[in-house]
């Protein structure tokens, strides 16, 4: 620190050096008490806003929102108090994510140009949650990057997708939490799933990043630990198409029939357009929740590549209320006739031109599979639920808003939370500031249609005895190609000889 200076009793103006994070001097208004909600993606240049809608985060925006306006309409929870909300669009890019992230620091004197897309601070004591609009899929490596900015700034950190086993470390990430599991519990499980099936000879890709770095390392540690023989491990970034080409042909060449993938979901998208320009297909892709399920994938031919594969995805918890919540939110944006303002007949004049339309505005079904939501939602209850400790609030008092809230408090306040909310779902945060690992295990199907499906065929619960954490219907599986048998596609994989000799393999 360069200088720490009081300005008042609610702000503190500090002044520092973060040779680190590539600045050199800058200056954080720090309010004495704001948590940050994070959801981040990660882009070498600093890019210009396109105009497009990137579902998977808009819906996770929304669930913010929803959670927000349910607890502030709630009259036991916060009674006399409303939570705001800030939500910065970066465009994907990371030093985006560093000026919203400033901007947020140091108030109206930071501007963040058109990032600030939506802002609600209305209510008697107010509250702040951010989130930062990206991605869920890279959030790891922007996370790391903005918490050297949080830390210095007392503000804490509390991810939904950020999985990175580093961030485990309290030692140097002491107001970090989180509402997803980290990557430990999810390299491991890979492992497992592997030698469930008798695959001792695989290959092994992952995202140059600490995402894919630090998972693919426990991976490669739990393998050997299991006698499974990585016959190659290679990794390229998004942006080294010549580490890519290297990947392709090394897979090309491989004799492995099975791959375990460690990617982001753009990494794995620019894997799948290079083995599907050239035809490189039959390989049983095991996969993580970064990829899995993304919807970004499901094009054709996806299935000529990806057909079968298996992997690890966040568990799927519908939010009560939540589809409806975003189906009026839609309709009442295109449709603002929809808003009875004035008297019944101007309505009708104004919408009678969509009556055909407006047959399908209860129509739900199409709201997209969020696994993510839940995530978000618990987090935004997590700080609802730290506050009413702190704030001593009660139905009929209401909450102490005369009370000082210092970050350090909250944070503590967090490590003790253990409620449930209304999907059933646990909030609590254990040692690490994480949750506890639970996945379902999906596998790439087609329906009649040709469509491609996520179909469930078993699960991992870290919170279950050892020997019932992980269960898969072996009989419901579709393998590589879309075949319904293990058939001589993965034999030279599963047939091996592997030996293993000390830290070596051979086949």
């Amino acid at each position: 620190f360069l200088a720490i200076s009081s300005l008042s009793t609610k702000l503190l103006r500090i002044t520092f050096s973060l040779s680190e994070c590539g600045l050199m001097k800058t200056a954080c208004w720090a309010p004495k008490l704001q948590v940050h909600l994070s959801l981040q993606l990660i882009k070498f240049k600093l890019i210009k806003c396109l105009h497009s809608v990137n579902l998977i985060d808009f819906r996770m925006a929304q669930t913010m929102i929803f959670a927000i306006e349910e607890i502030n309409t709630n009259e036991s929870l916060l009674p006399n108090v409303s939570i705001g909300y800030r939500i910065y669009d970066t465009c994907g890019s990371r030093l985006s994510s560093m000026s919203a992230t400033m901007a947020l620091m140091n108030g109206q004197e930071f501007a963040a140009g058109d990032r600030l897309i939506l802002s609600r601070t209305t209510g008697p004591f107010k509250i702040p949650v951010v989130r930062i609009k990206d991605s869920r899929s890279l959030t790891s490596d922007t996370t790391l990057i903005m918490y050297c900015l949080f830390v210095l700034c007392f503000l804490l950190q509390i991810s939904p997708s950020a999985t990175c086993e580093c961030l485990s470390n309290k030692k140097d990430y002491p107001s970090f939490f989180r509402t997803i599991a980290s990557d430990y519990h999810q390299s491991r499980a890979l492992a497992h799933i592997v030698k469930h099936f008798g695959w001792f000879w695989v290959g092994a890709v992952n995202s140059d990043n600490d995402y894919g770095n630090n998972g693919m390392a426990i991976f490669l540690k739990t393998a050997q630990e299991e006698g499974i023989c990585v016959e190659y491990s290679v990794k390229f970034h998004r942006t080294e198409p010549e580490k890519l080409q290297k990947v392709v042909e090394t897979i090309k060449k491989g004799t492995a029939k099975v791959i375990v993938a460690f990617l982001s979901q753009v990494e794995m998208g620019n894997l799948f357009d290079q083995l599907s320009d050239k035809n490189i297909t039959n390989f049983q892709m095991i996969g993580v929740e970064a990829w899995i399920t993304s919807e970004s994938l499901m094009i054709p031919n996806s299935f000529h590549v990806l057909g079968g594969s298996l992997g690890f995805a966040v568990r799927k918890i519908d939010i009560e209320g939540f589809a409806d919540y975003v189906t009026k939110e839609f309709w009442h944006t295109a449709f603002p006739c929809l808003q009875r303002e004035g008297n019944s007949s101007q309505y009708g004049l104004n919408c009678s031109r969509y009556q055909d339309l407006l047959g399908l505005k209860n129509y739900n079904d199409d709201v997209t599979e969020q696994r993510y939501s839940n995530n978000v939602y618990k987090a935004v209850y997590a700080v609802a639920y730290s506050l009413h400790s702190l704030l001593q609030c009660t139905k009929k008092g209401g909450c102490e808003k005369s009370l000082t809230i210092l970050p350090q408090q909250v944070k503590s306040a967090l490590k003790k939370i253990n409620s449930t909310i209304k999907t059933g779902d646990h909030v609590w945060f254990d040692s690490s500031g994480a949750v506890v690992a639970q996945y379902e295990v999906v596998n790439w199907q087609q329906d009649l249609n040709g469509s491609i499906q996520f179909k469930p065929v078993g699960y991992y619960d870290a919170s279950l005895p050892p020997d019932q954490r992980f269960v898969l219907n072996t009989e419901n599986i579709i393998w590589a190609g879309g075949q319904l048998e293990v058939n001589n596609l993965v034999i030279p994989s599963l047939n091996r000889v592997s030996i293993m000799s000390g830290s070596h393999c051979v086949k």
